[in-house]
C-alpha cells in the first residue's frame, strides 16, 4: 500500500483512533488524505469511513468539524464524528462519515453515463446544493469522486464545505473542477454551478471539457440537448452570467424536453427512489489480495445491447440556457449513383470463457462491486492474440485475475465474405460478493 502525507497506510491498519474507531482496511489516499474502513462505536455492524488530513492541509476557509454533524439532508453524506488525532509527530484531522457503496469517479473510469442517467444524477445533486446554499454554505469541491451512492440514495460529500462570502481555495490547491474565481474571490453558489457543469460534461464524455483558461470551455458536440445547453450555461467564465440551479431545473423539465429512452451496455446503479430501472455498475475499492484459482463454468457473458437510433427532438430554448444552433440542412443537389456491394459480415461470438474463481474469503471483503476492463485482440482462428488492461479498477489483484482469465478465452472467428478475419473485444469483469460476471462486447469488425 502507498504512504501518503496524511497517514502511513502500511503501518496504520489495526490502530484504534481515540479509542473509538478501529482502522480495519485502507481504502485509498492522495498526497493530502488517507481513507480507511472503520466501524461505529456501539454499532460494529455499521460500516463507516474515516478520512485523515494533515492539520495544516486545509485551504482558505475550508470548513469541517463537529458542526457538520448538524447538517441533515437526504442527499448529503452523513458525518458521524470529527476530531484531531496525534499519533506521532504529525498532527492530523479526521472525519468519520457514512460508507459509500458506489462512487461516480469509479464508474467513469470504465464508461460514460447515458443521457438519462446524467439527468437522473443532476436532480439529487442539485437538491443537496440548493439546501446548502440555503444554509449560507457553498460545497466548493464538487467532483465525480464526491458524488456517491450510499444505501439507496445518491449523495454528495459534506465533510469539507465553505461559508458563503469567505475566501475559497488557495492558488496551490485549485483543481480542474473549481470555478475560475474560486482562488481569487469569496465563495458563492455560482462556484458550485461551474463545478456541476464540469461534472456533467465528464459524466457524458469521460473527460472534462477543453478550456484554455480564457474564454468559456468548449462543450463537445456529442452531448445531446438539453444537457449541452445546460453545460454551456453552467460554464460561463463570468459568474454573473452563469445559469442558476433554478434555470437548470427548468431546462430539465420533462414537459419541455422529452428524453427518449436509451439503452446501454453497462449499468450504473442510481437508487430506485431516484431512477427506477437504472441498475448496478462498478463500485468502491476494498484492498489488494493474493491468490486465485481458475475455473471453467457455465457462460456468464452478458451480451451488449446496441443503442437504438433516436430521432432528433426539437426543443424550445429556455431563457437561461441557450439551445445549440440548428444543424444546416443537407444539400438538395442530386448525388451520382455509386454501384457498390456491401461486404458480407458474420460477427465473432464467444466459444469458451474462463471466469476468475476468487476465493470466498476475498469475495466477502468486496464492498459493492469492482469493475475491470480488458481489451482483447482475437486472431483469425479465434484465439486471443493479445490482451491488455484497459480499465484496471482500484485493485491490482482483481486486474490480474481478469487479465489472466481473458487470455484463456476462445472465440468463433468473425468472417467477411466467407473468410475468417481478426476481431477485437472488450471484456468488462464485474467482481462482487456473490461471484463474477463478464460483459463481452465485440468492438471490431
Amino acid at each position: 500500500m502507498a504512504t501518503t502525507a496524511a497517514f502511513p497506510a502500511t503501518e496504520s491498519v489495526g490502530i484504534t483512533i481515540d479509542g473509538k474507531f478501529p482502522l480495519l482496511r485502507w481504502l485509498g489516499g492522495t498526497e493530502q488524505s488517507s481513507v480507511f474502513l472503520t466501524r461505529l462505536e456501539g454499532d460494529p455492524a455499521q460500516k463507516a469511513v474515516i478520512k485523515f488530513s494533515p492539520a495544516n492541509a486545509l485551504d482558505g476557509q475550508a470548513w469541517m468539524g463537529e458542526k457538520a454533524r448538524n447538517l441533515s439532508h437526504p442527499n448529503l453524506m452523513r458525518v458521524f464524528h470529527s476530531g484531531r488525532w496525534k499519533g506521532d509527530t504529525v498532527d492530523r484531522l479526521y472525519v468519520v462519515t457514512e460508507y459509500a457503496d458506489e462512487i461516480l469517479s469509479d464508474i467513469l473510469r470504465s464508461r460514460r453515463l447515458t443521457r438519462d442517467e446524467a439527468r437522473e444524477m443532476l436532480e439529487p445533486v442539485m437538491d443537496a446544493l440548493d439546501w446548502l446554499h440555503g444554509q449560507n454554505l457553498v460545497h466548493g469541491h464538487l467532483k465525480p469522486s464526491n458524488i456517491m451512492v450510499a444505501g439507496e440514495r445518491l449523495k454528495i460529500s459534506s465533510d469539507r464545505l465553505h461559508v458563503h462570502g469567505k475566501p475559497g481555495w488557495t492558488s496551490t490547491s485549485s483543481g480542474k473542477y473549481d470555478a475560475p474565481e474560486a482562488n481569487l474571490l469569496a465563495m458563492s453558489p455560482a462556484a458550485d454551478v461551474w463545478s456541476l457543469g464540469m461534472v456533467l460534461v465528464e459524466a457524458l464524455t469521460q473527460a472534462p471539457p477543453r478550456w484554455d483558461g480564457l474564454g468559456d470551455p468548449v462543450i463537445p458536440p456529442s452531448i445531446p440537448a438539453p444537457l449541452s445547453g445546460i453545460a454551456r450555461e453552467c460554464l460561463r467564465v463570468d459568474p454573473a452570467h452563469r445559469a442558476t440551479l433554478r434555470a437548470v431545473r427548468d431546462a430539465l423539465d420533462p414537459a419541455l424536453v422529452p428524453a427518449p429512452p436509451e439503452r446501454t451496455s453497462s449499468r450504473f446503479r442510481l437508487p430506485a427512489t431516484i431512477a427506477a430501472g437504472v441498475l448496478v455498475a462498478g463500485g468502491i475499492a476494498t484492498a489488494l489480495f493474493i491468490g486465485f484459482h481458475h475455473r471453467t463454468s457455465s457462460p456468464a457473458v452478458v451480451p451488449t445491447a446496441v443503442p437504438t437510433a433516436v430521432a432528433p427532438v426539437q426543443v424550445s430554448p429556455h431563457p437561461a440556457v441557450a439551445a445549440p444552433p440548428p444543424v444546416a440542412a443537407a444539400s438538395a443537389l442530386p448525388r451520382p449513383k455509386v454501384e457498390a456491394r456491401a461486404a458480407s459480415l458474420v460477427k465473432s461470438v464467444v466459444a469458451d470463457q474462463r471466469i476468475p474463481d476468487v476465493p470466498e474469503h476475498i469475495r466477502d471483503g468486496i464492498q459493492g462491486h469492482i469493475r475491470v476492463g480488458i481489451a482483447v485482440e482475437v486472431d483469425a482462428e479465434g484465439r486471443v492474440a493479445n490482451a491488455t488492461v484497459d480499465s484496471p479498477g482500484p485493485s491490482r489483484y482483481f486486474a490480474k485475475q481478469a487479465l489472466d482469465a481473458a487470455k484463456a478465452w476462445t472465440f468463433r472467428a468473425a468472417q467477411v465474405d466467407g473468410r475468417p478475419v481478426p476481431s477485437r473485444w472488450m471484456l468488462q469483469f464485474l467482481f462482487g460478493q456473490t461471484g463474477t460476471t463478464v460483459n463481452a462486447t465485440e468492438t471490431n469488425p
